[in-house]
């Protein structure tokens, strides 16, 4: 009974329900923001739209956690960095995970067309699905195995901060373009906390084969990189403006500023990037409160 519990527990843990929780965050601020624009609130569409994506979610996390096992293994974790840790903790082999990651996609599979088949989940949000478990699991395996080759921060970055809002927005028949476009700040604090995030791990991920930028990139480069992705991210919240984000959701977004530039600041020296972390997710709820504002 203990091995059961024990491994209960690897699988609670390896999911990241943390993780888990943001996810479903994010796939609801796509869904009001077309919501915003004229797409109609769907509770069950909604609740459908969650129901099939939890457990693709789940086995991209469970894939992650059994391709990082011997960087993870080696690496000095922090919350927000170097996987789950549970795996080294118990000593569970990594095939745990991995047969979690395949029962967890199968099921999400035939969730998905069982709610499609029964006229809850709409094709364009399928799609988008689909999208997201191909490259949710080309980031950590093969053949493609983007982290391992220095594309995995922009492939997290766009799943997590453009393609899952999107989702969301395509499960309540939003538009697509829209919500993508009104992302794109998102997106961009998104692909920080990759940068920041990928940093504690970079002596065990160089010595795993893993190339993440971390691990390519010099210091410098890195901290250069950092400064023109948040005068970018500025920059489109400005000329989005008015026109794709209203005036509300742009004030509400200025307050994760100061966060970003203390993050800008320690980045490379810091070893918990907490700064980064806390801005993307102010990000999003500040701009989530500020489409609610609009949508009420």
């Amino acid at each position: 009974m203990a091995r059961y519990r024990t491994v209960a527990w690897v699988l609670f843990k390896t999911s990241r329900p943390s993780q888990l929780l943001l996810i479903l965050a994010v796939y609801l601020f796509g869904a009001k923001i077309a919501v915003a624009d004229g797409a109609t609130t769907s509770t069950t569409a909604l609740v459908a739209g969650a129901v099939a994506i939890f457990p693709i979610a789940a086995s991209v996390h469970y894939a992650n956690e059994y391709a990082d096992y011997e960087t993870d293994a080696i690496t000095d974790r922090t919350p927000f960095s170097g996987g789950s840790g549970a795996l080294a903790r118990t000593g569970l082999p990594r095939t745990v995970p991995l047969k979690a990651a395949i029962g967890s996609l199968a099921l999400g599979t035939v969730l998905t067309a069982v709610l499609t088949t029964a006229g809850v989940l709409p094709l364009s949000a399928v799609a988008v699905l689909t999208v997201i478990a191909v490259f949710g699991w080309q980031y950590s395996v093969g053949p493609l195995k983007l982290a391992w080759r220095g594309w995995g921060e922009l492939d997290n970055a766009a799943l997590g901060g453009l393609v899952l809002p999107v989702y969301g927005g395509a499960v309540v028949g939003g538009d697509a373009g829209f919500v993508a476009l009104a992302s794109i700040p998102f997106f961009l604090v998104v692909l920080l906390n990759l940068f920041a995030t990928q940093w504690p791990d970079r002596k065990a991920d160089a010595k795993a084969g893993k190339r993440t930028l971390a691990v390519q990139w010099p210091a410098s480069l890195l901290r250069r990189c950092y400064v023109a992705i948040v005068i970018l991210a500025g920059f489109v919240l400005l000329v989005l403006s008015g026109t794709v984000l209203p005036r509300i959701v742009v004030l509400a977004s200025l307050a994760v500023a100061p966060l970003l530039v203390w993050g800008a600041y320690g980045y490379t020296k810091r070893h918990v990037p907490w700064p980064t972390v806390s801005a993307m997710v102010g990000l999003l709820l500040a701009q989530m409160a500020g489409w609610c504002w609009v949508a009420a």
